[in-house]
């Protein structure tokens, strides 16, 4: 946490109060979040990577907080996709003192379909279910090796029972049945620090990018899977990219991460809840 320090002094340049919330569990961090949300603040101002940034997101949806981001994690994905440099923390430190607002969607797990209404976890980014979250369950019970390499490790042992998996989506009423190897319900266009998955989701047009990744050997997977980077993946025959307002996702044996955060074994439903976060970003998205 070195940067810390230099980030808080940064924020204060802006002339505003400057509080830092650190709690003793994620637990005590969102209730620390929210007491702070209902105060009405500035802003919420999430200091680290997707995960942080997910825990923040659950104090300020659907309120008039806006939720800054300075990324400071592995991957930082979300913050790429609003324009906020990934690996500088002080220039993202100055995009929150400059105050702009931007209003994008975010996406609601469970029945809950608007702000205010009884609901599920919240995320931003994407929602991963099939072989990837199957790597991060994996990777999640490991201690090491540390970092990335972790997943690396994860990504060749779950590869030995690779199989594509018999999906159920259904899409604003919408019933396909298929195999595949994974499907990605996605707000913004990457996750996973920075695989590229659904590069043509934007966070404020009201609809999610669902890509399915059909059913493929293991050999045709380990060609394909590389693209994902580049976004070249959607030209493969292999791929379909359908949007939605809402989506269900029905699989056996597999487990759903959104933000990179593990929430819980399919079935899974989501909806999307246009302009349901303010954040502070630049006028321009990025990637």
């Amino acid at each position: 946490m070195r940067l810390l320090d230099p980030v808080v002094q940064r924020l204060r340049e802006g002339g505003r109060p400057v509080s830092v919330i650190v709690g003793t569990s994620p637990e005590d961090s969102l209730e620390r979040a929210r007491s702070v949300v209902a105060d009405g603040p500035d802003a919420l101002v999430a200091f680290g990577g997707d995960g942080l940034v997910h825990l923040a997101l659950q104090a300020v949806a659907g309120t008039d907080v806006p939720l800054g981001i300075i990324p400071a994690g592995t991957g930082n994905d979300i913050a790429g996709a609003l324009g906020i440099a990934r690996r500088d923390p002080i220039a993202a430190a100055g995009i929150v003192t400059e105050g702009r607002h931007r209003v994008i969607d975010a996406a609601r797990l469970g029945t809950g379909a608007g702000p205010g209404e009884d609901g599920g976890e919240w995320f931003a980014g994407v929602m991963a279910c099939g072989f990837d979250s199957r790597v991060n369950e994996r990777a999640n019970e490991m201690t090491r090796p540390p970092g990335m390499a972790k997943y690396v490790v994860a990504l060749m042992r779950e590869l030995r029972s690779y199989a594509p998996i018999p999906f159920r989506v259904t899409l604003d009423g919408e019933v396909i049945e298929q195999e595949a190897v994974l499907v990605a319900v996605a707000n913004t266009s990457s996750y996973g620090a920075g695989m590229r998955v659904c590069p043509d989701a934007r966070p404020d047009d009201g609809l999610l990018d669902v890509l399915i990744l059909g059913a493929m050997s293991r050999g045709e997977f380990l060609r394909t899977f590389p693209r994902v980077y580049r976004g070249s993946h959607l030209g493969h025959p292999g791929v379909t990219v359908r949007r939605a307002r809402s989506v269900t996702l029905e699989a056996p044996d597999v487990v759903a991460y959104a933000d990179g955060e593990r929430v819980g074994a399919a079935p899974v439903s989501c909806t999307i809840v246009p302009g349901a976060l303010r954040v502070l970003a630049p006028s321009s998205m990025g990637e």
